[in-house]
């Protein structure tokens, strides 16, 4: 009968964990990559702002997914 069959894994887990850390990442670099650009073009310096927030970004994407994930 139908109800007796077990559901089959697809395997797509691991795919999804995989993309939402790379999501958290991308997300993180380019959040606060631009919110530097923005303080840049505030404050007119040449990109060090932009520099820093990406770095920010990264490390904040990179505890999310430690956190989130446990990576």
């Amino acid at each position: 009968m139908a109800d007796n069959q077990t559901p089959k894994q697809s395997g797509a887990s691991g795919a999804n964990t995989g993309w939402a850390a790379v999501g958290y990442l991308i997300s993180g670099i380019a959040v606060w990559g631009f919110v530097g650009w923005l303080v840049d073009r505030w404050l007119g310096t040449d990109g060090i702002v932009t520099g820093i927030g990406c770095v920010l970004g990264a490390a904040g994407g990179i505890y999310l997914v430690v956190k989130k994930l446990g990576a």
